[in-house]
């Protein structure tokens, strides 16, 4: 109790007794609850997607980042489990993302333990024991502790060599995938230079960058397949991966250069965007990949910061929702910023993901949320990680009713549905700026605009179903405001 204090300043306990009842009253009258709600999605789902909970339990189905155990299917079970991958909880890690990959196309069964980084969050006491530096990604493999990401890499090839393997055996493939990986270091590099740097005028670190770029575009347009060795996915692609991905998101942020586009879009690039496209075809990398908005805001308290250049602010601005991208109805490709995850599925199956996402835990969500009318708690180097923040408690029921409005509004197909769900919303800010004044309808703004800037990707659900998600609220913090 005493934590809540200074929560509410104009709203009355009695005052909050009432609004709740009415809110509660204006949500059955539309027949707004979570049981409903759930029913709903059930009946839109595909069998697959009914099973996901049940599978994430058993350790089967389609990867996802909720798995804490990875069995693949029947023909495995928990006692086949000889690996313990330790990675980030947030899944921001680049090294962990590969090492990730690694088990997945490999399909070796593993559980899963998630660390904090450090700009997100404390370590435990237990993982500081076994890794004092508190570096992540780590695995126990047969009871021995391996702790970089490489060598994690190279010991699951060595241990299960039948499984898939990733490492080229020819002697002219390896001297190849040698040179490659030599490549790779040379662009993590200059990336690292010019993401970290302010650019001279005569743009030296950019041209440095691009020069360097043009050679990883020459090895993939010299190669007979997608991928960097050929026809198959081998370790350089899962080399690679993590951080090209993040020179896509982070460049174009920072310094307004465009390396991935859409698909038909022109691009100095293309054997870059086709190794993409091969890349996105494959189950372990569709799991670990994440958005430019993640992307861009984990990036900086990772490295110590970035800087932005002149004639990045407009693709900031896109990226971060601020010009209407994460508005409704949603343009393709944010604007052919970021291309659209096609092979995720249609918009329907987005919008059932984001909603059985919240309704999963709906109650925890709307606790977190409503952090963003509470207090904040100790800062890390993160600006969108607040583990310790204290939630609102006397919020709660109205950010509860807008998040109940926001999942019906999603799921909506029809236009009788949508005029329902935008009747409710207008009811619950009349009576709630009646009754509380401006407090409730600020705090609920705030509490959901909270929770939209941290939806994290791939950590909470695929781009297009956070898409969905981001839009929906901001739909629901514009009724507000």
């Amino acid at each position: 109790d005493l934590q809540q204090e200074g929560m509410m300043n104009t709203v009355s306990q009695n005052q909050l007794s009432q609004l709740t009842s009415q809110t509660q009253t204006i949500l059955a009258a539309e027949n707004m609850n979570l049981n409903l709600i759930q029913s709903s999605l059930e009946s839109k789902q595909t069998t697959e997607e009914r099973k996901f909970r049940s599978n994430l339990q058993k350790g089967y189905g389609a990867a996802s980042p909720l798995h804490k155990i990875r069995l693949f299917d029947e023909s495995n079970n928990e006692d086949d489990v000889r690996v313990t991958l330790y990675r980030d909880s947030a899944s921001w890690c680049p090294y962990c993302q590969k090492v990730w990959m690694t088990l997945e196309e490999k399909r070796i069964p593993y559980k899963i333990e998630k660390i904090n980084m450090r700009c997100y969050g404390d370590k435990p006491a237990s993982f500081l024991r076994m890794q004092p530096s508190g570096s992540i990604p780590v695995a126990i493999i047969d009871g021995v502790t391996y702790n970089q990401s490489n060598d994690i890499m190279y010991a699951l090839e060595e241990k299960f060599p039948d499984s898939n393997p990733l490492v080229p055996t020819a002697a002219d493939v390896r001297m190849r995938a040698q040179s490659l990986l030599r490549l790779e270091r040379q662009i993590f590099s200059s990336w690292m230079y010019w993401l970290t740097s302010r650019d001279s005028p005569d743009g030296r670190l950019r041209e440095g960058f691009i020069s360097t770029l043009i050679e990883v575009e020459n090895a993939l347009t010299a190669t007979s397949g997608g991928f960097f060795l050929g026809e198959q996915v081998s370790i350089v692609d899962a080399m690679f991966a993590p951080f090209l991905e993040r020179m896509c998101a982070s460049l174009l942020y920072f310094k307004g250069f465009q390396i991935r586009v859409a698909n038909g879009e022109k691009t100095n690039f293309p054997a870059v965007n086709r190794w993409f496209d091969s890349m996105e075809t494959l189950e372990s990398y569709q799991l670990t990949k994440s958005d430019y908005y993640t992307h861009c805001w984990d990036l900086p308290p990772q490295l110590g910061g970035c800087v932005s250049e002149d004639g990045s602010k407009q693709f900031q601005d896109s990226i971060n929702g601020m010009n209407g991208s994460w508005d409704l109805p949603l343009t393709p490709d944010n604007n052919g910023l970021e291309p659209d995850w096609s092979w995720a599925g249609d918009e329907a199956a987005a919008k059932r993901e984001a909603v059985e996402r919240i309704t999963a835990n709906f109650e925890a969500i709307v606790s977190f949320a409503s952090r963003g009318a509470g207090k904040s708690g100790r800062s890390y180097g993160a600006p969108l990680a607040d583990p310790n923040a204290i939630s609102n408690e006397s919020i709660q029921p109205f950010v509860d009713a807008a998040m109940m409005v926001v999942c019906n509004k999603i799921l909506s197909e029809t236009d009788t549905e949508n005029a329902a769900c935008d009747k409710a919303m207008a009811e619950l800010v009349s009576v709630w700026k009646k009754e509380g004044g401006n407090e409730i309808i600020d705090k609920v703004a705030m509490s959901l605009s909270y929770l939209r800037d941290r939806v994290g990707v791939p950590r909470d659900m695929r781009l297009p179903a956070a898409r969905q998600l981001r839009a929906h609220l901001n739909w629901a913090i514009k009724t507000l405001q």
